[in-house]
């Protein structure tokens, strides 16, 4: 399911997948014997994050998530790279994690967020090194903020400090919430930066009010206005009405600019301040699986153009610069940058080469310079850096020097038809030693979303793939990457389609002799737990599933989750107008024929995919005599978060599908595991 889908990203299958993370940057890795990484080495690796240049092309900075296993935490921690010599420092350290990278103007300050007391404040560091100062002395806890190009304001989100009004509710009458009306509404904030780098400062309110929720924002070139996005509530039921309006620093007059239907997003201005792009589905009904667009619009207001509609993807805006306008795009599992012509509206690519995965596309200030994350099949992911012009990326961190350590698996792009002849593409992992004249078991794992994507990217579900297993990752119709068309594939038949694409690529392996049809699993988390959830009571062909926050039934589903037009644009109706749409694609209008055994993983707290669905198919289950075990993992929502019980849901799978594809012994979860030996050392 989506996070939200006002741009939405697909969330990432929290399964073993999750392990598609990387060394911290400051950690030198001690050289090790080739072994199969184990399940603590998987999530210690830590993730890297939001790589931002500055905008002198000098630095870049980034995030790195390290684990920390005494405080069962991912701290987040920044680290800088210079760009001449690949001198990587950390930048910060202790008990509270750090974020929302930027940098002044002049490129001499780093600012970013991170807890005072609990509530999060804005900081500055220099590049070089040195002490933290603190810059914001507010009330409320800060959501994010941007340097006005002169350099002497900085612009800030903040939610109001309602702790006495609550407080005061909460001694009169108890505790208790307002469903969809007690809102916190965002607003806009400025602080002088000259003032607050010598003793903490407020900063000046400058919108108001509780008829619009602020949450993106761009400063214009000379500093006196504000394009924003806000929509009508923090609700993400309100997602839909995300608009642009501009604020006039002088006055803090606040104009309307954008008022399409769907949400607008994203807003840039123009490096002349004429003119501003923003990402938008154009009016478009269904934008959870419409293709988002980059359009502009005059600064003075008017009709918004899309300058985008060649491309057959969404167009994630990156910035414009006096070089141009970019966006970047998945294309199948790559994802490119491109430079686009307001004038013939066309787009061309700038980045290569062709497999390209690019995540969190940044540029410096004077648009001729690029930063980026990107990994590969054999390469964890890394920093790179390179001059647009030329393209000849440079890697700034090194974590893949790990890899040598570790016995992993081989991985290929495969693709086959589905039974209604459309072309489906999927990821194929195998064992390092993999034999063709030999066939293997097969685990299917599932991706998120629906508008979510599988890369040949390492790491991954390697542990299988050494245990002696083919993993198949399925792309499945309304995945991104392969265009609008294919993304509405599912609309109306969510689970019926899904299935379909997931069965012909394990009958296109089969004849290919390389898979046992006898020896098959299947798992996905959030969307990939909803097609497990439908395949487990809609197919005898596996041998165990596991449901990670997965949906079982769509009315259970639409009327407990926190983000009901997901659900509309789907399928078109709510369940009493249409409860047809709802029983054809629910997993339990299918339980009476389910026979397989099945582990249900679920998030205590998931307002996403409410738990009701988790109980709804596990007692379906039961009542049929199928072996059933779920799991509630306790305290999270819709991912798990913390290192133990990430460690925890890593484990429930392995044991799971180790007895029920390779005949283990039964696992036991009500006991905790053994101590973890020492990796086995390979020839």
């Amino acid at each position: 399911m989506p996070v939200d889908r006002v741009r939405v990203a697909a969330l990432p299958a929290m399964v073993l997948t999750m392990a598609l993370l990387h060394a911290p940057a400051g950690l030198a890795q001690a050289p090790a014997a080739p072994h199969v990484p184990t399940i603590d080495e998987l999530v210690e690796l830590g993730s890297l994050s939001a790589p931002t240049i500055s905008p002198d092309g000098r630095w870049v900075a980034f995030e790195e998530a390290i684990t920390d296993w005494e405080r069962d935490a991912f701290l987040t921690q920044l680290f800088v790279a210079d760009t001449s010599t690949g001198t990587v420092t950390q930048l910060t350290r202790g008990k509270e994690s750090a974020g929302d990278i930027e940098w002044s103007p002049d490129s001499r300050w780093i600012t970013f967020i991170r807890p005072i007391d609990g509530k999060p404040a804005i900081y500055a560091i220099r590049p070089d090194g040195g002490e933290a100062v603190v810059l914001s002395k507010h009330d409320g806890p800060i959501v994010n903020h941007e340097w006005a190009p002169d350099g002497r304001t900085i612009v800030y989100i903040a939610l109001p400090d309602d702790s006495a009004a609550e407080k005061a509710r909460k001694e009169a009458l108890g505790a208790f919430t307002v469903v969809r009306k007690d809102y916190q509404f965002a607003q806009l904030w400025t602080l002088d930066a000259v003032e607050a780098l010598v003793a903490p400062a407020r900063g000046r309110q400058r919108t108001r009010g509780n008829d619009r929720h602020v949450s993106t924002f761009d400063v214009s070139p000379d500093s006196t206005r504000l394009v924003f996005q806000a929509a009508r509530t923090p609700d993400l039921v309100d997602g839909g009405t995300t608009d642009l309006f501009l604020l006039d620093l002088a006055t803090d007059h606040v104009t309307p600019l954008v008022t399409q239907a769907g949400p607008d997003t994203n807003p840039r201005w123009s490096p002349e301040g004429t003119r501003i792009a923003f990402q938008s589905p154009m009016g478009v009904d269904g934008y959870f699986h419409a293709n988002g667009r980059v359009a502009i619009v005059p600064a003075t207001g008017g009709t918004p153009v899309s300058v985008t509609d060649t491309l057959d993807e969404d167009a994630q805006l990156v910035a414009w610069t006096r070089t141009g306008l970019y966006v970047s795009a998945l294309q199948k599992t790559a994802t490119h940058l491109f430079r686009v012509d307001p004038a013939a509206r066309t787009l061309t690519r700038v980045s290569s080469p062709d497999a390209l995965a690019m995540q969190a596309p940044t540029m410096s200030g004077d648009g001729t310079a690029l930063a980026y994350v990107a990994g590969s099949a054999t390469t964890l992911p890394e920093v790179y850096t390179t001059a647009i012009a030329t393209f000849v990326p440079k890697a700034l961190t090194t974590r893949s020097t790990r890899l040598a350590a570790w016995t992993l698996g081989i991985r290929e792009l495969v693709t086959w038809k589905s039974q209604d002849g459309e072309v489906i593409e999927g990821v194929l992992i195998k064992p390092r030693d993999y034999d063709p004249s030999k066939t293997y078991p097969l685990l299917c794992v599932i991706h998120g979303g629906p508008t979510g994507i599988d890369r040949p990217q390492v790491i991954d579900a390697d542990l299988w793939a050494a245990r002696g297993a083919l993993v198949l990752k399925v792309n499945y119709r309304g995945s991104a990457g392969y265009g609008e068309r294919f993304r509405r594939l599912n609309v109306l038949n969510l689970g019926v389609g899904d299935a379909w694409d997931v069965l012909s690529g394990i009958d296109a392996l089969v004849a290919k002799k390389m898979v046992d049809p006898t020896r098959l699993g299947c798992m996905g988390w959030s969307q990939g737990g909803y097609i497990s959830a439908f395949l487990t009571t809609s197919t005898t062909r596996f041998r165990s599933f596991s449901v990670g926050a997965g949906i079982s039934n769509w009315a259970t589903y639409y009327y407990n989750t926190d983000i009901t037009p997901f659900t509309i644009q789907y399928l078109d109706a709510d369940p009493g107008t249409d409860p047809e749409i709802y029983r054809k694609t629910s997993p339990m209008s299918y339980v009476m024929g389910a026979r397989t055994p099945t582990l249900i993983q679920h998030g205590e707290f998931d307002r996403r995919v409410p738990i009701a669905n988790a109980y709804e198919l596990r007692q379906g289950l039961q009542d049929r005599g199928v072996p059933v075990e779920m799991i509630v993992y306790k305290g999270f929502g819709h991912g798990i978060t913390k290192p133990k019980s990430m460690r925890a849901t890593m484990q429930h799978n392995l044991l799971w599908f180790n007895h029920h594809i390779f005949g283990d012994p039964a696992p036991d979860f009500t006991t905790a595991p053994p101590k973890p030996a020492a990796p086995a050392t390979q020839p």
